[in-house]
């Protein structure tokens, strides 16, 4: 399993992670936030029946602003969000396949044709 060597905030617009085997990623704050993982925000599961999550409220001023950016014992990072969330805890390999599946993504012409069935 990889860890970060550094974690860079990016004008509270992305996280970029420098891992120790000398991959970068970066991930936008947007998604970090959205997909947290944590119950109240995707719901458990509990004895193979899935709870799914309360319904919230409005978007809250600073949601998508990192306040602090704590590390979890040696496997994971627990960010603060500006308007008081700070219940997700994202693993380090959780956050490196979310970094690959990004660097998978902008690899991607802009142009890339998604009806590849369709015949002119």
């Amino acid at each position: 399993m990889a860890s970060p060597k550094k974690i860079k905030l990016n004008k509270q617009e992305s996280l970029t992670i420098e891992w120790n085997n000398g991959i970068t990623h970066t991930i936008p704050l947007s998604y970090l936030r959205d997909e947290s993982p944590d119950a109240g925000n995707k719901g458990e599961t509990i004895l193979w029946t899935h709870y799914q999550p309360m319904e919230q409220g409005p978007d809250k001023p600073g949601k998508y602003e990192v306040e602090k950016i704590e590390l979890v014992g040696n496997y994971a990072l627990n960010i603060k969000w500006k308007d008081g969330y700070d219940y997700g805890i994202y693993s380090f390999d959780l956050l490196e396949k979310w970094g690959r599946e990004f660097e998978v993504k902008n690899s991607l012409p802009n142009s890339f044709d998604h009806n590849h069935g369709d015949k002119d």
